[in-house]
């Protein structure tokens, strides 16, 4: 949706597709820090953003037992823009979606592609309902599974797990909790960010074992609960007044920064199709919105569509490559049990490199 709007607001013809039938998205929180809220700033979403979710300018890490550590230093990186917060996924969705509309964007849903042929100055796109169509260009931004990427980039593979998995809950704010908060020092650390005046979700990583079957909800909920025995401050609070009736997820993480070249002829991937993170840093959506903004500002300044997916990749590669090695890096000293103050370094570290302009 972030490249669709950028490009539709420079005048050009988009078609947007979504395999979901009903244009949905799972129900956890997301927190936005201060670049992702800098580049929905430029999509012109920044004050939707802040009136349904929640903003602060302050993180706290904590000891796993509630000890207080530090506050992260969080600077303002725009005049007018907040440091950091957080917002459910779906009401997120809800206003980008609004957006596209608002520009006339046609949408079809329940659809995906099922072949892709480069022709002379363009790409010839047969759809999974057997429609075709043929297009100036193709954007593959189509989850870390991407099918897109599948078609037309056999010089790519698919993710690679990282050994750890992320459990998610999306429950009512803990009394007196006014910023974003990390618990470190524990084999599990996890963290909670504010989504709304009234709301929260808090996420955990643990190691990741292989198994048969998914959980399902009645093992989420008492697993989770037995992972947080050991927490103090909002995260003990959040095991003790948690509920069957919160909505909890876990899955494995994977993540990999796909070799270059990033486009072939006129079919191009971003997002998680081609450079997938873990949540470590917060910033996998944030990335996809920079991609997609970037895309649309180089095409328009390039001479040709070929010379604007060149410059859009030079100008990702790098800062995609950093988010994603400081992304494991955090999570291997996780793996490998080192001390909250390596975990802290390295985040300050990572963080203060993503301030930097897109």
């Amino acid at each position: 949706m972030a490249t669709a709007i950028s490009l539709a607001e420079r005048g050009v013809q988009v078609d947007l597709i979504d395999l979901d039938p009903e244009w949905r998205v799972y129900g956890a929180g997301i927190t936005i820090t201060g670049p992702t809220l800098r580049a929905y700033r430029r999509l012109g979403l920044l004050e939707p953003i802040k009136e349904a979710g929640a903003i602060t300018n302050l993180t706290r890490l904590f000891r796993y037992d509630g000890a207080h550590l530090k506050d992260l230093d969080e600077p303002i990186i725009e005049e007018g823009l907040p440091a950091t917060g957080g917002i459910m996924r779906p009401v997120l969705h809800r206003i980008m979606q609004k957006r596209v509309r608002e520009l006339e964007i046609p949408v079809r849903l329940g659809l995906t592609v099922s072949a892709l042929e480069n022709e002379a100055q363009g790409v010839a796109v047969t759809f999974s309902d057997a429609t075709t169509g043929r297009y100036d260009l193709v954007v593959g931004s189509d989850s870390i599974f991407s099918g897109v990427r599948d078609l037309a980039f056999p010089h790519m593979g698919p993710p690679e797990p990282t050994g750890q998995g992320c459990w998610r809950i999306s429950i009512r704010k803990p009394p007196g909790l006014d910023a974003g908060e990390f618990f470190l020092g524990h084999d599990n650390p996890c963290g909670i960010t504010p989504c709304s005046p009234d709301s929260v979700y808090m996420w955990m990583l643990t190691e990741h074992v292989e198994r048969e079957e998914f959980m399902g909800e009645e093992e989420l909920f008492v697993t989770l609960k037995a992972l947080l025995k050991d927490f103090g401050g909002n995260a003990g609070w959040i095991r003790d007044n948690m509920t069957r009736e919160d909505w909890i997820n876990y899955r494995p993480l994977a993540a990999k920064l796909q070799p270059r070249s990033w486009y072939n002829g006129r079919i191009v991937l971003l997002g998680d199709a081609v450079h997938a993170t873990t949540p470590h840093l917060a910033s996998g959506a944030g990335m996809a919105v920079e991609s997609g903004i970037v895309l649309a500002e180089e095409l328009a300044a390039a001479d040709t569509v070929e010379a604007g997916l060149q410059a859009f990749e030079d100008r990702r590669y790098e800062r995609c490559r950093d988010v994603i090695e400081s992304s494991i890096g955090i999570g291997n000293l996780q793996l490998n049990h080192r001390p909250p103050e390596e975990h802290a370094a390295l985040l300050e570290g990572a963080l203060s490199r993503l301030n930097e302009p897109f």
